[in-house]
C-alpha cells in the first residue's frame, strides 16, 4: 500500500427486528432526496483521536461492530461507534451510529454505479457528503488498492502492503466456493498522499476480528477513516 439516505429514527414492531446496517445492492445512481435523512446527533469526540480499534463479533443473525478509542496499550477504551451487518445481504449500504441502541447516526455510506466500478459516497446524518472512497480494480487485481477522498483537504491511496498476503488472497478469491468466504488471513493496508504516510488499517485475528486503524494527520475526518475501514470487512467477499 502506498501513496493518500440514509436511515434513522427508533424502529417499532417489525422494523425493529431488521438489522441496524442494511447491506442493499447499489443503485445505478444516488437518489439522496427519495431517502429520508436521520436525525441528526451530535458527534462524540473522535476527531481529537489517532487510533481507534474495530471489533466484529458474530451472532445467529448478524455481524457486528463497535468501535473504540484505542487505550496506550492497544486494548479498546471508550467505544465512540456501533454498526450492524446483516448476513446472507446484498452489499451497498452501511450505517454508522454513535450509540448502542443505534438511534444517533454518525455516518453512512451507499454504493453508486460509476465507471471505476463503486463509488461509496459517506454521508453525515443530515444527508450531506463529507467523503467518498472506491477500489482501483485494475491495481487490485493483484494488490487491493483503495482511493479515498476528502474534497478539498486531500486524496489518500491505500494499498496491501505484504505482496505475500496479496498472492494468498489472489489465490484465495480462484479456489471454488472459498470466494464466498471473507478473506480471513491478516493484512495490513498503508495509505498515502503525496508521498507521506496518512494513514494504516491492520487486520488482526483472535477470539473475534478486530481492525486497528491509526490516523497520523489530524486534517482527514475520522468519521471518513472509520467508515472506509468497516468497508474493507463489510465489502471483504466480492
Amino acid at each position: 500500500m502506498d501513496s493518500t439516505g440514509t436511515e434513522s429514527g427508533t424502529a417499532t414492531g417489525a422494523e425493529k427486528g431488521k438489522a441496524t446496517v442494511g447491506l442493499t445492492k447499489a443503485a445505478p445512481t444516488p437518489d439522496p432526496v427519495s431517502t429520508p435523512a436521520p436525525a441528526s446527533a451530535k458527534a462524540p469526540d473522535i476527531q481529537s483521536h489517532d487510533t481507534f480499534v474495530i471489533k466484529k463479533t458474530l451472532s445467529l443473525k448478524a455481524g457486528e461492530y463497535v468501535v473504540s478509542v484505542a487505550r496506550p496499550d492497544g486494548s479498546e477504551g471508550e467505544p465512540v461507534a456501533y454498526a450492524r451487518e446483516k448476513l446472507l445481504s446484498l452489499r451497498g449500504q452501511v450505517t454508522v451510529y454513535t450509540d448502542a441502541s443505534r438511534t444517533s447516526v454518525l455516518a453512512a455510506f451507499k454504493g453508486r454505479d460509476h465507471e471505476v466500478g463503486y463509488m461509496y459516497d459517506v454521508r453525515d446524518a443530515s444527508g450531506q457528503s463529507f467523503g467518498s472512497f472506491h477500489e482501483d480494480a485494475g491495481s487490485s487485481f493483484l494488490r487491493k488498492t483503495w482511493h479515498v477522498r476528502q474534497p478539498g483537504r486531500m486524496k489518500l491511496t491505500g494499498r496491501e502492503r505484504s505482496r505475500v498476503v496479496a498472492l494468498v488472497r489472489f489465490v484465495w478469491e480462484f479456489v471454488p466456493y472459498l470466494e464466498y468466504v471473507p478473506f480471513i488471513w491478516p493484512y495490513r493496508f498503508k495509505y498515502t498522499g503525496n508521498g507521506k504516510p496518512l494513514m494504516t488499517v491492520a487486520k488482526k485475528l483472535g477470539l473475534h476480528t478486530r481492525y486497528v486503524l491509526r490516523i497520523h494527520t489530524p486534517d482527514i475526518d475520522r468519521r471518513l477513516a472509520i467508515a472506509h475501514t468497516l468497508a474493507l470487512d463489510v465489502l471483504d467477499v466480492d
